[in-house]
């Protein structure tokens, strides 16, 4: 019985125009999706390569290694091609410096404004809002429909068991709708390397996982749609409970988490952090003037030369001590603000997971390396980096200020063009998979949990419905 309800259940689906008309546009849409990250990807690629080659190119022909302006760049991510996620809102470009404090700027949307208003026609967005909406349309009159057109009474004129039908109901709906999407997508993923995206073993993994966070959440819209019909007696009802909850799920839910923990803790902004570090600035150069004026008073003497090579000695012990405190100063700001920032972010992202629709976003953005976890990745990787240059700049006899430090002789000599190639390379990773899959792993599990709450509810209000 199971059998021959699925496969009605199959062919009233797909035989149906509805079914080919809005299947024909998702086609289009997904592999449109794959087409324009695939092109993006070129896009970011070619500039990023451009991006090093000028950084090279602005250090020919000097001869001093303390005038050099280096700069990193963050490699595009070929997972970003479909599941943007912070990609292109964070800083690409890092100014490296032998000390102080690396910020990174140059986000993409600072360089393509217009993306920023519109954003990126991407596989999350496509499931995010298409698919969504495509498993709403096929499912809010999977059973107060049949009963508006008289079939569900017919059906039952038989001796059809009611867990066998809802069953088969659900399951021939998940099988109708999302098999033939898997072609445009498996198209999709062939398109990829043919049009220049590097995928290796773990990128195809994270896509694989991507494609079934995807699955899972289009299965949590078709179970709620499903439920909803068992709730509701007519089907225009169910429809417009089911646009309600879609707009609360994809658009207010998580902005208004954002708007509630922005408002719950309070983070001191860049600005309030820096005139926090100007001003404690300020006060250990003043402390460093008072001690030198007393170390004047108490060491002064008519030998000029003794008094200079003790003032400079003072001074660089001046110098090393207010380093230190500014370091440690800096450092407790920076660990306050992450703490906070952090506990705000968990508070937005707890109340965001409410919707099934943050949910799928964050284990797809987690999975494909795009999530908030790839800036402090960067910077991670770019401060390990900045000891290596410091101790390659220390090398070259150049301060920490960035200050040639010569030492006599040589003056008459022509001065030799440095050679770019000493630089230390930088390059920056993706973590392992593993730790995408470990991280994603809560959302994916709240998407199960949504299906298994939705299809219960289906499966157990069905039992009790009036087929009258």
């Amino acid at each position: 019985m199971f059998r021959i309800i699925l496969d009605k259940e199959l062919r009233e689906i797909i035989g149906t125009t509805k079914f080919a008309v809005t299947f024909g546009v998702c086609a289009v849409l997904i592999l449109l999706a794959f087409y324009v990250g695939a092109r993006n990807y070129e896009v970011s690629r070619q500039e990023y390569e451009a991006a090093v080659a000028e950084n090279i190119q602005q250090m020919q022909g000097l001869t001093d290694w303390g005038d050099i302006d280096h700069r990193i760049f963050l490699p595009p991510q070929p997972l970003a091609t479909l599941v943007s996620g912070v990609s292109n809102d964070i800083g690409r470009t890092v100014n490296m410096q032998a000390r102080g404090e690396l910020r990174s700027e140059g986000s993409r949307f600072n360089e393509d404004p217009l993306f920023a208003v519109f954003r990126y026609l991407d596989l999350e967005f496509i499931f995010a809002i298409i698919l969504s909406l495509f498993a709403i349309l096929f499912g809010y009159d999977a059973v107060n429909g049949e009963k508006e057109r008289g079939t569900l009474r017919l059906a039952f004129a038989n001796p059809v068991p009611r867990d066998q039908y809802i069953l088969g109901k659900i399951v021939g709906s998940f099988l109708a709708l999302i098999v033939p999407l898997m072609i445009p997508i498996l198209i999709g993923c062939l398109m990829l390397p043919v049009l220049g995206v590097p995928m290796d073993t773990d990128s195809w993994l994270r896509l694989g996982m991507v494609i079934l966070a995807g699955v899972l959440y289009f299965g949590v819209f078709l179970t709620l749609s499903v439920f909803m019909s068992t709730l509701m007696q007519n089907s225009s009802a169910s429809l417009m409970s089911l646009l309600v909850v879609w707009i609360f799920a994809v658009l207010i839910i998580p902005r208004t988490s954002v708007l509630v923990a922005g408002r719950s803790v309070e983070v001191p902004s860049v600005d309030e952090i820096d005139y926090e570090k100007s001003k404690y600035a300020a006060q250990l150069w003043n402390e460093r003037m008072d001690a030198m004026q007393r170390w004047m008073k108490v060491n002064y003497n008519d030998d000029h030369r003794q008094m200079r090579d003790g003032m400079r000695a003072f001074s660089t012990e001046q110098q090393a001590l207010q380093d230190e405190k500014m370091n440690t100063f800096v450092e407790q700001l920076n660990e306050q603000r992450a703490a906070k920032s952090d506990l705000r972010t968990g508070v937005a992202l707890s109340l965001a997971r409410i919707s099934p629709t943050a949910s799928f976003s964050l284990a797809a953005s987690d999975l494909a390396y795009t999530s908030m976890e790839l800036r402090s990745s960067y910077l991670a990787t770019a401060n390990a980096y900045q000891e290596e240059y410091a101790t390659f700049m220390r090398s070259k006899n150049v301060d920490y200020w960035g200050r040639h430090r010569r030492h006599g002789g040589g003056d008459d000599e022509e001065p030799e063009a440095i050679d770019t190639r000493e630089l230390p390379v930088f390059a920056y990773a993706q973590p392992p998979v593993s730790e995408a899959i470990k991280a994603s792993l809560p959302d994916l599990g709240l998407l199960f949990m949504f299906n298994a709450i939705f299809f219960s509810g289906a499966f157990v209000r069905f039992l009790r419905f009036d087929l009258r």
